[in-house]
């Protein structure tokens, strides 16, 4: 389904598409469109329960996921009148509801229309218009088509052909790990094709192109140099570790020993391992601050 920005969102106009129900803040006040629709195949005035409860019910043939035979039947999103005002728009040519499901998510991605209709999309929704001709029709269609393909297959695509340096030294786990990214030097200007991850692995030949991916106003490729690191809080004096939550810098445990946690207090940092299967937490307490293993969480009582 097709999610926008909805009416009075703060931020710019916005669009995602998504093959998962969404949390309606995915993009600030969403409202989503789908490519097809689920209706009951059997009236609610009949069975006496509502569409919503029996879609996700785990009663055999009820609900939607079930391996029986569904409770509901799936519809085409769009209308058979929305169908005809585009074929109408171009005679002769073959045009299905998904082609122009497609073309919209084209066309909301087009810097020109957004442009144009910058003010009218921060007060209603998209209207949609016909392009002049089928051929950009069908420009706009195979766009959305193909953006779509990215933006739910990202993290299946061909990785880009980079140059890592030093990737073949990775024989520990605690060799990934980092403290600070930065980026390269050429002369006194920062090289951006290239990243220093740690002291044993430098990344090269990253494209121009990689920057022009731009969150919350700067390239995410500056996000992850500035976010990916190791900082410490003046004022509570806790360590924020960005490896905590990188599986492949994660120290090794050895076998047989409980499992060793990092206490994340400045100036205190040392490996403890739990009490295997005493449940004993006693240790785990630190000038008056509580730390929960895993979670980072830090608490002010004693345990």
């Amino acid at each position: 389904m097709i999610c926008v920005l909805g009416i009075g969102a703060r931020s710019g106009f916005s669009v995602l598409i998504t093959n998962e129900i969404p949390c309606l803040d995915m993009i600030e006040k969403s409202q989503c469109f789908p490519l097809w629709l689920y209706e009951p195949a059997t009236s609610p005035d009949k069975t006496g329960a509502s569409p919503q409860t029996e879609m996700f019910d785990d009663s055999p043939e009820k609900g939607l996921f079930d391996n029986g035979q569904p409770a509901y039947t799936r519809k085409d999103a769009i209308t058979d009148a929305g169908l005809a005002h585009f074929r109408n728009a171009y005679p002769g040519e073959t045009i299905s509801k998904e082609d122009i499901f497609y073309y919209v998510y084209g066309l909301l991605h087009s810097e020109d229309y957004r442009t144009r209709y910058a003010d009218n999309l921060m007060k209603e929704l998209p209207r949609i218009p016909c392009v002049k001709t089928a051929a950009a029709f069908r420009r706009f269609s195979e766009a959305g088509r193909q953006l779509a393909e990215l933006h739910l297959n990202y993290e299946t695509v061909t990785p880009y052909p980079l140059q890592i340096d030093g990737a073949d030294l990775l024989s520990r786990p605690g060799d990934y790990r980092v403290s600070k990214m930065r980026y390269g030097k050429n002369g006194k200007d920062k090289d951006l094709t290239t990243i220093i991850y740690n002291d044993l692995v430098v990344i090269k030949g990253i494209p121009p192109q990689a920057y022009e991916y731009v969150v919350n106003g700067k390239p995410a490729l500056d996000w992850v140099v500035e976010r990916q690191a190791v900082t410490t809080d003046k004022a509570s004096g806790i360590v924020n570790d960005a490896n905590d939550w990188a599986f492949h810098a994660q120290p090794e445990i050895p076998a047989g020993t409980g499992a060793a946690h990092r206490y994340r207090i400045a100036g205190n940092h040392e490996d403890r391992p739990e009490s295997a299967g005493t449940g004993d937490l006693s240790g785990y307490v630190d000038n008056g601050l509580c730390i929960l293993p895993d979670t980072g969480f830090v608490g002010t009582g004693r345990l």
